[in-house]
């Protein structure tokens, strides 16, 4: 116990002398060890990838998730799970939420109504966005928050424990040298003997060695803050890869969505009542395909593939270029052209086209293809 209280006693007297000591060279009444500028570059740069680090983690989960604290009790339910060390279950967005209220009024509406098929129409896509921003939830959160995350939480706070032993290191130094100093004043005047200046040389020596060895740590670690940003720029890169990709996927969907409402539209203004129920969305939008022998088509469907063949036929090409497909895309009709991710294939426009597509061609097959999925090449 007596060892115990001694020990608390003087680690007090270490932390007051060290109090004392930074309070005096901040008045400018005590000399202070300066670093070596190398390392002080490297601490300057470190503290600004810190704090601009927090900030963009900080403004990334706003973009992503504006409203964390909903009725849902979101953040509440990440905090446990990040404490019990869990993956986090999949969420439903509030595109997702939403589509799925339209489809249950449209039940409550009647489907076959104009207003409740629509409601069905505008509920699949809002689905369809809400899966892929769940997708671009999950990629980023795994692709750049985490690192970022583990950057302030792991390396940041091993450098953080170094300076500030650093920081100690240097207090004690300055503190060797200011005692040495009052000895060899002291031994002029006749007051102190040889041996108490020896001791505070061994002190000074000692307190130097144990600085220069710190200061190493130290920079070694502030040096890796390169890698870190290595890492944060590859981070960065699928980020941006990944927001491109959602992107493209909300804007093939809003087309898509488009065109169902236009049907509609047309299928209620039409003068026949059997055309005033709009079409299937999921059949239209995503099943459907080539027509089987037999099958009837409908009056509003049949006039795209004349449409566009006769464009192709009769009308004149504007040039043609090679395209890089980007993603895979799945034709919605006859007159587009299915994609494969990486493929090469020739496009070309035709005058009075939908600026948002090209005419594209692949071997014997042709068919309208979005540009949006496509990188042209020179």
């Amino acid at each position: 116990m007596d060892f115990n209280v001694k020990k608390l006693a003087s680690g007090a007297g270490v932390f007051f002398t060290r109090a004392v000591q930074f309070t005096e060279e901040k008045l400018g009444q005590a000399e202070k060890t300066e670093l070596d500028p190398h390392l002080e570059n490297l601490i300057t740069r470190a503290d600004c990838t810190k704090n601009w680090t927090e900030k963009m983690l900080r403004q990334t989960e706003v973009l992503l998730q504006p409203n964390p604290i909903d009725h849902t009790g979101a953040r509440i339910e990440e905090f446990i799970y990040d404490k019990l060390d869990k993956k986090l279950p999949s969420r439903t967005t509030n595109p997702e939420l939403l589509g799925q209220y339209m489809l249950e009024a449209a039940q409550d509406f009647g489907p076959e109504t104009p207003y409740g098929s629509t409601l069905i129409t505008v509920g699949e896509y809002q689905k369809r966005l809400g899966g892929a921003e769940r997708e671009l939830l999950q990629t980023s959160a795994a692709g750049f928050l985490t690192p970022l995350r583990s950057f302030l939480e792991g390396d940041w706070r091993t450098i953080s424990k170094e300076r500030r032993l650093l920081e100690n290191r240097r207090l004690d130094l300055d503190i060797c040298k200011a005692r040495l100093k009052k000895a060899k004043l002291a031994e002029a005047k006749a007051a102190l003997l040889s041996e108490e200046v020896d001791k505070a040389e061994h002190e000074l020596r000692v307190a130097q060695t144990e600085f220069d060895r710190q200061a190493e740590v130290t920079r070694l670690l502030l040096e890796g803050i390169g890698s870190t940003h290595l890492n944060h720029l590859r981070c960065l890169q699928d980020f941006a890869e990944a927001q491109a990709t959602y992107y493209a996927q909300c804007h093939h969907y809003m087309q898509d969505l488009q065109r169902e409402l236009n049907k509609c539209a047309n299928a209620i203004s039409a003068p026949h009542p059997p055309a005033a129920v709009c079409p299937d969305p999921v059949s239209s939008a995503f099943l459907s395909g080539p027509p089987s022998p037999g099958a009837p088509v409908s009056s509003q469907s049949s006039p795209r593939p004349s449409t566009l063949a006769m464009e192709q036929t009769q009308l004149p090409v504007t040039g043609t270029r090679k395209a890089k497909v980007l993603y895979d895309y799945d034709a919605h009709d006859v007159s587009e052209l299915s994609l494969l991710a990486d493929e090469l294939i020739t496009v070309y426009t035709v005058p009075g086209m939908d600026p948002d597509w090209l005419i594209g061609e692949r071997g014997n097959q042709k068919g309208k293809v979005p540009v949006t999925y496509l990188e042209l090449l020179s």
